[in-house]
């Protein structure tokens, strides 16, 4: 790679940039044609890439050899308070060359000092789930699989039918107690093993009041599952617009969301997870909705198992690196 060269990234290699992130999008595509066509276009991903640079605290670099642009990467912080020291690539944040993925590996070292002497040691990078060499590339460089972000089909019409004593049915505010409870369950479940999460845990009281100030919020639609007339289970179905999780490439639009699931611990079995899931899913195309979109962490073995067996497939890994 002696050819290579890296400096900073300047306004003016916005338009170079977006030509290589529309390229990557289009063999994105081609493995997976449920993302969204209108990121192929060089004018849409100028504008990805601007949001990912919009953040006053975000930094890059570019990759040339000779005049020819084969490489960039741009990272920014979120919220401290929640990531501690932090830098996130997002989906529009990188993209090299077709045949070029060990770019990444030089411009990772001109760029993560910097990040790590302003303290952003908490470092995450979204790279399309079927591009093995990218992977390979991040793999390389200490990253490992946190997270997946997945997209499939609406299912066809039919209904959805329950199993054996199970019943699905929209939540009502009289539900709220146990929704609270579900609202926690998987939290505490991604504090435990394999998972380990650090992310805070709310109280009771506090989920319970923010269900009840929000529960006629009509983004949302909340399905609980019952098994002999007790609730277990509960879904949540909304469109991925409400998600801030979801930027550039990583949104592709006229998407239904499976927001949120979980089942209480002592019912797990019986089957009310992919009931719920099922469930969501039916709702999203009843909705109009061409895609259904999930994510979860790859180290819930849980969730990897029921949304992979619900059709799901990745499109983005979320990569991780924690330097200490």
């Amino acid at each position: 790679m002696s050819d290579l060269r890296i400096r900073d990234f300047r306004a003016a290699d916005v338009g170079p940039a977006a030509s290589l992130l529309a390229a990557r999008h289009r063999a994105h595509r081609r493995l997976e044609p449920l993302l969204d066509e209108q990121h192929e276009d060089e004018a849409v991903a100028r504008e990805d890439l601007e949001r990912a640079l919009a953040s006053t605290d975000s930094s890059g670099v570019l990759a040339t050899r000779g005049r020819k642009v084969v490489g960039y990467l741009v990272g920014a912080p979120k919220d401290a308070a929640i990531w501690g020291g932090n830098v996130w690539v997002e989906a529009a944040g990188h993209a090299t060359a077709a045949g070029q993925p060990e770019v990444v590996r030089a411009m990772y070292a001109a760029i993560a000092g910097r990040w790590v002497e302003a303290g952003w040691t908490n470092q995450h990078v979204l790279v399309p789930a079927g591009d093995a060499a990218q992977v390979a590339a991040w793999f390389s460089l200490d990253f490992g699989q946190q997270h997946l972000h997945a997209i499939r089909e609406p299912p066809p019409r039919g209904g959805v039918v329950p199993r054996g004593e199970l019943t699905v049915r929209r939540a009502t505010r009289d539900d709220i107690p146990v929704l609270a409870e579900l609202e926690l369950v998987l939290p505490r479940h991604l504090a435990g093993s394999p998972v380990f999460s650090r992310l805070p845990i709310q109280s009771l009281d506090e989920v319970v009041a923010e269900l009840t100030a929000d529960f006629d919020n009509p983004a949302y639609t909340t399905f609980v599952a019952e098994h002999e007339g007790r609730v277990i289970g509960d879904a949540i179905g909304c469109s991925l617009e409400v998600s801030s999780s979801y930027v550039g490439p990583n949104r592709p639009r006229d998407s239904g969301f499976l927001g949120y699931a979980a089942v209480l611990p002592d019912a797990r079995g019986l089957g009310a997870g992919r009931l719920l899931g099922e469930t969501v899913l039916s709702w999203a195309r009843d909705e109009g909705y061409s895609r259904v979109v999930t994510d979860w962490r790859s180290t819930n073995l849980e969730a990897d198992g029921a949304w992979r067996g619900l059709g799901f497939r990745p499109t983005f890994r979320r990569l991780h690196r924690l330097i200490g």
